[in-house]
């Protein structure tokens, strides 16, 4: 017994040392990261310099997903009679609760992953579902291409074709 807490004291010491050692300095302001240029903020703004650590395998140059605009807000025009209980648009993701569209008698419930910057077909998933289960596929095509179609018509009118 007094074996086993003194191995996980030495375990727990370990792990301090280990992860004591991983930053060696600490973070510096870097002036340049707050300029602005041309109205917009510079590309690899507001990123703190810091020394090497572990964590530095993680970071990435380009932090995001990019996601088509018009799929993004055509999805959520088309889906407007759902309530939105979470929307990413970082990760590309549209998740809602149970609604029933106008002149509908069944609750519906919809998660949209749009994962590509292209308006394309292939850029966009949705999952439609009711209380009792997953919808006919005829009736998700048909969510989908009223998405796309709507998409389609943002893209005329914001004058990019």
């Amino acid at each position: 017994m007094m074996l086993l807490s003194v191995k996980r004291a030495g375990c727990a010491l370990a792990a301090l040392v280990f992860l004591g050692a991983c930053g060696d300095e600490p973070a510096k302001f870097d002036p340049n990261a707050v300029v602005v240029e041309g109205g917009k903020e510079a590309k690899g703004a507001a990123r703190v310099t810091s020394g090497t650590s572990v964590f530095d395998i993680f970071k990435s140059k380009d932090a995001g997903v990019k996601v088509n605009r018009f799929l993004w807000t055509a999805s959520l025009q088309v889906l407007d009679f759902l309530p939105i209980q979470s929307a990413d648009p970082f990760t590309g993701v549209i998740s809602t609760g149970y609604g029933t569209p106008p002149g509908g008698g069944r609750a519906y419930r919809a998660t949209i992953l749009i994962s590509d910057p292209a308006l394309d077909a292939r850029s966009l998933n949705v999952s439609l579902s009711t209380q009792r289960g997953p919808v006919d596929a005829g009736t998700r095509r048909a969510v989908e291409d009223a998405i796309l179609s709507r998409a389609r018509q943002l893209r005329i009118q914001a004058g990019k074709y």
